[in-house]
């Protein structure tokens, strides 16, 4: 009797443990156990498995970074409705160096009466761009609720030309340095167009169905394994 001593496919080891036998013609089962355990040695089937299993945990990956970011575009829309917290834009550099330019800064609306000297906030300016600037000064207004801020840039050398008489500001609650050019760049056309596809792209891919087993790695009909009697 010959022995295979290195089957070359699947189908291979079980024709080759089927044909193993005793010289009473019963099956060779220990013959059958050694083929079973050389074929799930590494091989084609184990390259593929583990290409399958990288290929899903990359998919997984990028379907979550796409979850995210969109949780955090609901979050945000959330709180600009709730709590009145938005986002501005340094574009100049009079905050420098605490806010330098190009900066993200989350701002929130409160009362003017709740301002404090050293507080960052923005107040609007008709007919103009909003100022960002810390608070130097605080006045009563005309009214109970109004105040009279005298602001300066950290770095200007003087305070602003006027106060502004202000009922409610966006006080800043924090700054993210470098994030204004990235915001710009999202707003692009293109650029969202762009994003937009490539998600539609990374989802059918993620879910599009995948053949699971090649022709030659197909179960093949063949005597089971079973246990006898010993005579």
């Amino acid at each position: 009797m010959t022995e295979t001593t290195q089957p070359t496919t699947r189908r291979a080891a079980r024709e080759n443990a089927a044909a193993a036998t005793h010289t009473d013609g019963r099956p060779d089962t220990d013959r059958i156990a050694a083929e079973e355990i050389r074929d799930t040695g590494p091989g084609a089937d184990g390259t593929r498995r583990r290409r399958g299993s990288v290929r899903g945990v990359f998919s997984e990956v990028l379907l979550w970074i796409a979850a995210l970011a969109g949780l955090v575009c609901i979050v945000l829309v959330i709180l600009a409705f709730t709590a009145h917290i938005t986002l501005i834009m340094f574009r100049t550099g009079s905050m420098a160096p605490t806010i330098p330019t190009g900066s993200v800064a989350i701002v929130q609306q409160i009362p003017a009466s709740q301002v404090h000297v050293g507080d960052v906030v923005t107040v609007d300016r008709p007919g103009e761009l909003p100022v960002t600037h810390r608070v130097r000064a605080i006045a009563d207004g005309s009214t109970s609720g109004e105040r009279l801020l005298t602001l300066r840039g950290d770095a200007n050398a003087q305070d602003d030309v006027a106060p502004y008489p202000v009922s409610t500001v966006r006080i800043v609650r924090f700054a993210i340095p470098g994030l204004a050019p990235v915001i710009v760049a999202f707003g692009n056309p293109f650029v969202l167009g762009g994003i937009t596809i490539g998600v539609a792209v990374l989802v059918v891919w993620a879910f599009w169905p995948r053949r699971r087993a090649s022709e030659d790695e197909a179960e093949a009909p063949g005597p089971r394994r079973g246990t006898h009697e010993s005579p």
